[in-house]
């Protein structure tokens, strides 16, 4: 009788098993493009300085994505905004930042500061999308960090949620602590 449960045990596991490597081999060859776009850069702050000057120059927004190359979401998500379609929408309504985080849910996390400058104190994974304006204020903050799961999103998704924070009102969203609001 114990064998058979423990039997039954060991064939649970192994369908969980099966089941995971499928998931595995189902994102592996999933239809999304990747890209490797966290580069490892000398001041990745002052590029964040460099291009929300260029957005309030340009009326755009910042748009930083805060992700790592090793993570598979982060390589989609990069991926998706090389494309044709969001190369339109970045450049009518963004400027674009790609930051190296690292492996923060590890403890081993880069560059957390930069979140933490616009009011994002934790990041749970990668990668993480924030959208701010001009003038240093988050537009996303019920969102930033929820973009774990960006190779499971449509193209169509993606590319709407974007398009909405492109014009999301910022005065909806409080200012961050210590950031300047130009009237």
């Amino acid at each position: 009788m114990i064998r058979s449960m423990v039997f039954s045990a060991v064939l649970l596991v192994l369908a969980g098993c099966v089941a995971t490597g499928t998931d595995i081999a189902d994102r592996l060859t999933s239809d999304h493009p990747e890209a490797e776009a966290y580069r490892v850069t000398d001041n990745p702050m002052a590029e964040v300085d460099q291009a929300l000057a260029m957005a309030a120059t340009n009326d755009t927004r910042l748009l930083l994505v805060m992700g790592a190359n090793w993570c598979h979401d982060s390589r989609a998500l990069a991926g998706w905004l090389g494309t044709e379609r969001f190369a339109a929408l970045v450049e009518d309504h963004y400027e674009l930042v790609f930051v190296n985080i690292g492996m923060p849910q590890t403890g081993d996390g880069h560059n957390l500061e930069i979140a933490r400058r616009f009011g994002v104190e934790d990041l749970p994974g990668s990668p993480n999308l924030l959208v701010v304006t001009p003038e240093g204020i988050l537009v996303n903050g019920d969102t930033a960090t929820s973009w774990r799961d960006a190779a499971s999103r449509s193209e169509d998704a993606i590319y709407e949620e974007l398009m909405a924070l492109a014009h999301r009102p910022a005065r909806s969203v409080q200012p961050v602590e210590g950031a300047e609001i130009a009237e």
